[in-house]
């Protein structure tokens, strides 16, 4: 019955037509429900859109949220919910109508991701995760990429990944050093990645690699993104990593050795590579915020309920100042980070650079998520310590947020740089 409603639901999807890489005035929050917006800002949702929200959230806490704990113990990947969601349209709604897909914007994107990563983050990655490597295609693929790789995906529900970071790379995409060498009509390729989601399931990777000659060729030259399938020769994936959260996630390395990649396969232009990463990071960015937003939500949710069940000295313990202060300087967080995901979404959706707002969002939100997790687990106590309650698995899958898509860190750096360069234009 539920799954009914829902494919019900579903074909509201096919009736918009926005993308990643279009620019529409109708997109994101800033738009009542005839598109315009007569006071400037407005942050009422479109009825398509709440109609996506809540379509994700009947899905996350129907089907995800009971799973969740089973999930997390065993570390086995979630094939029958990343089927449904498949089914349902939530693998590929990012993909462009043209191709099959439901022509989701980032924005619109951003709400599944909020209300999945609400349920858990762990499922919600392991189903996201062939976004990763179908963002690079559809930003910078050509026709008949996108028909051949994104429409497997809409064929039949098979995963992708984007492989960038290596053993001893991390967030320094400069620093990569897998190489391609062209010979002929074909490139050769060598060289390790690491951490990569969905790396031993994925039916083909979109894969960063270093292809001038020179060592010293700047980063816009030096890297081109290449499709490299999983069943071609040389290949291999590794062990699965078994993490301190979000376990349900298939989280590999990857070896490519003398790996023959056929021209067509250059995503974009050679040398374009670099170009391409900080795009996908300028999409991927906004949605990770989101993710952290989902599971800052929870853990005040799971805080909040827990606090009037409690009693202290006679009364719940929300009614001692000292819970009850943790509790605002949560919901401040979530609500400041919502806003966050939500502007940098609606900026790279509406044709701006985004990069200094989706890192503003990006560290705020993950920061936020991990100060959220550990208040909750405060306030549950000794509860909160115990793998019986909720809130030590919400700890555990936080502490990601502030690592991958570039860490916490490295947002400053970043937003400090876009800082300098505005104060040299004030002088």
């Amino acid at each position: 019955m539920f799954l009914s409603k829902i494919l019900r639901n579903t074909r509201c999807f096919l009736q918009t037509s926005r993308t990643l890489s279009t620019s529409s005035p109708e997109t994101g929050a800033q738009q009542n429900e005839t598109g315009t917006s007569p006071n400037g800002f407005c942050f009422a949702l479109s009825e398509t859109q709440k109609e996506i929200q809540d379509l994700a959230r009947k899905f996350s806490r129907e089907e995800i949220l009971p799973a969740a704990a089973e999930y997390d113990k065993s570390g086995e990947y979630p094939w029958p919910l990343f089927k449904k969601a498949w089914s349902l349209g939530l693998v590929t709604n990012i993909i462009p109508t043209e191709y099959g897909g439901l022509g989701h914007n980032v924005f619109d994107d951003s709400l599944i991701v909020e209300e999945m990563s609400y349920a858990c983050s762990g499922i919600n990655i392991a189903i996201y995760s062939p976004k990763f490597g179908q963002i690079p295609v559809i930003l910078a693929g050509n026709d008949a990429q996108k028909k051949k790789y994104l429409g497997r995906i809409v064929e039949e529900p098979l995963h992708a990944s984007f492989c960038v970071t290596e053993p001893g790379g991390g967030s320094d995409v400069n620093g990569v050093k897998t190489k391609a060498v062209k010979k002929g009509d074909e490139w050769i390729m060598n060289g390790q990645k690491m951490w990569i989601t969905s790396g031993g399931i994925a039916n083909w990777y979109c894969v960063l690699a270093r292809t001038h000659p020179d060592p010293k060729a700047p980063a816009s030259k030096a890297f081109t993104a290449f499709i490299v399938e999983r069943e071609w020769p040389g290949v291999t994936p590794g062990r699965k990593e078994i993490n301190m959260g979000q376990r349900a996630s298939d989280t590999r390395g990857i070896t490519f050795e003398d790996v023959r990649i056929p021209k067509e396969n250059v995503v974009g232009e050679e040398g374009a590579g670099f170009k391409i990463a900080m795009n996908f990071f300028d999409v991927s960015r906004p949605v990770v915020a989101a993710f952290a937003t989902g599971v800052a939500q929870r853990c005040l949710d799971e805080a909040s309920k827990y606090t009037l069940q409690r009693k202290t000295f006679g009364v719940p313990i929300a009614q001692h100042q000292a819970v009850a202060f943790m509790l605002a300087d949560m919901a401040v967080g979530v609500e400041t980070s919502r806003l966050a995901w939500m502007k940098s979404a609606w900026e790279v959706d509406n044709g701006k650079r985004n990069t200094y707002m989706a890192s503003i969002a990006k560290c705020l939100a993950a920061d936020v998520a991990n100060k959220c997790a550990t208040d909750a687990v405060q306030i549950f106590g000794g509860n909160g310590f115990n793998t019986e309650y909720p809130v030590e698995k919400l700890m555990r899958d936080a502490k990601i947020l502030q690592i991958y898509e570039g860490t916490s860190q490295i947002q400053r750096v970043i937003i400090s740089r876009y800082l300098n360069e505005r104060a040299k234009s004030l002088n």
